[in-house]
């Protein structure tokens, strides 16, 4: 399944917040989108889920999803969103308690992507004792269950320490490896970006607009052996958005 955006323009009342955006994530790509603050990043990735509609541009889900996909399009958000009473388990548990699997086959599913994320040690823990790593885990974890053909995922590591941020974007690399899974990354984080990234589009400040769209030919496997090439990847990024970068945070400062 691929997913394509045309002519995607969007307001709040009279606040021009997107324009003329038009996006195409193939099957297995990851494509990352940049952008100064408030150019409307979070707005086109909740377009793109069908959370919002635009203004004017489509959205269209091209080709049918795999066939053991239960949700086609799945959100990972900076916030955890892990309910505090129920363990790692339960709170996997919870994205599908409505598709009517049956015992047997939900638990199928849970170990196994508590098996894929590293966290079968860690099943019966409540949310209070894991570390913010940890609990993004049990976020992927989550999103993993219902076998997504897409990935929306929301500045999902801005929460976390460096340390703790490096070693999810391992995470992700090895789960890609694994599963070619496709998805839109939405990040402040040009080094998060270019890790990543088969593909960063570059928004101006707001009303956002494509500035740049730049592909990453480094194979995803190979990014964290060849930081050199990659600090240029992130080089040219920031030549490419230093100067809204500048124009939008005075613009906040002004209002």
């Amino acid at each position: 399944m691929e997913l394509r955006a045309e002519n995607i323009s969007h307001a709040y009342a009279e606040l021009e917040v997107l324009r003329d955006i038009t996006v195409h994530i193939p099957a297995g790509r990851i494509v990352c989108v940049v952008g100064p603050s408030g150019c409307g990043k979070s707005t086109l990735l909740r377009i793109l889920g069908g959370l919002e509609e635009p203004r004017s541009g489509t959205v269209n889900q091209i080709g049918a999803a795999p066939p053991s996909t239960l949700n086609a399009l799945t959100y990972i958000f900076q916030d955890f969103a892990l309910l505090p009473w129920r363990s790692v388990a339960g709170n996997i548990r919870l994205a599908l308690e409505d598709h009517r699997l049956g015992a047997a086959a939900t638990e199928a599913i849970v170990s196994d992507v508590l098996a894929r994320t590293k966290l079968s040690d860690f099943r019966d823990a409540l949310p209070r004792q894991l570390s913010g790593g940890m609990k993004q885990r049990v976020a992927i974890a989550r999103a993993l269950a219902v076998s997504p053909a897409f990935l929306l995922m929301d500045e999902p590591l801005s929460a976390l320490d460096s340390q703790t941020r490096e070693l999810l974007l391992d995470d992700l690399v090895e789960l890609w490896q694994r599963e070619q899974f496709s998805a839109v990354y939405v990040t402040h984080n040009l080094a998060e970006a270019v890790r990543l990234g088969h593909e960063v589009v570059v928004l101006s400040r707001r009303p956002g607009m494509i500035q740049a769209r730049v592909q990453i030919d480094i194979p995803l496997p190979q990014r964290a052996a060849r930081a050199s090439e990659l600090a240029e990847q992130q080089t040219l990024l920031w030549e490419l958005i230093r100067a809204e970068a500048l124009a939008a945070d005075l613009e906040l400062a002004d209002a």
